[in-house]
């Protein structure tokens, strides 16, 4: 990893309903790039990446966040965050919930209409957005984190649900971002998604598997599917 950090961990513990999920976790994100947090479900994807936005109690361990404590009220501005589940209003159509959270924010209207636009919600700007299908109000969330253009973009899972051709179209947006010095961390359980990536994080148990390329990690398995190359990996851990 040659460039500076954006998100650093170390000896993270955190523990969630009386169970050890994450047990002395220590890894790096780099600054500008689009790096894959992949893992099964249940491997403590979702618990990091509340960790590193600071909505989750950790028992032990450090999470430093664009040189700032994780959860620092002076993150808030700086980082977007997409939970699995759509965290915005039904009964408000796409474009309210976006004025909505864009007048929390202080952002300019024309902000509001990019952000629809990034997205692929123009056709359905005026909609309500409990009429909208599970994809669509997983873009509504996305559209809310991207609205101040935060610098890191935390998002757990967000192409669930979406169909090939927005799945492209959305990874090429996180490229755009990066391209224009944003860092964004994406978790997934499906690993043909890791090939999108430019670093790779691979979880499984709660533990760090690897942290390397897409590339690096067919090297070093001899595999050339990386679905295949992520079990061999655990298979050898």
């Amino acid at each position: 990893m040659t460039r500076s950090p954006a998100i650093t961990v170390r000896d993270l513990r955190v523990r969630r309903g009386g169970n050890l999920v994450l047990d002395r976790l220590s890894l790096e994100v780099a600054g500008g790039s689009v790096t894959g947090l992949l893992g099964p479900s249940g491997s403590g994807k979702s618990t990091l990446l509340r960790a590193i936005v600071g909505v989750q109690i950790v028992d032990a361990g450090e999470i430093v966040v664009l040189g700032r404590p994780a959860g620092s009220p002076e993150l808030r501005s700086r980082v977007g965050y997409v939970t699995q589940a759509p965290s915005v209003y039904g009964d408000l159509t796409v474009r309210e919930n976006l004025r909505y959270f864009g007048a929390i924010l202080g952002v300019e209207a024309a902000r509001i209409e990019e952000a629809i636009d990034e997205v692929d919600l123009r056709s359905q700007a005026g909609q309500r957005v409990d009429r909208l299908s599970g994809g669509q109000r997983a873009r509504v969330s996305l559209a809310t984190a991207l609205l101040n253009r935060p610098e890191l973009l935390v998002l757990d899972e967000p192409t669930v649900g979406l169909d090939p051709v927005l799945r492209r179209d959305l990874w090429a947006l996180f490229h755009t971002l990066a391209e224009g010095g944003a860092t964004l961390l994406v978790s997934s359980h499906v690993m043909d998604e890791a090939e999108r990536c430019d670093w790779l994080l691979l979880l499984r148990g709660g533990d760090l598997l690897a942290s390397l390329t897409p590339s690096e990690l067919r090297e070093r398995t001899g595999e050339r599917d990386l679905e295949a190359a992520f079990l061999s990996l655990a298979e050898s851990a």
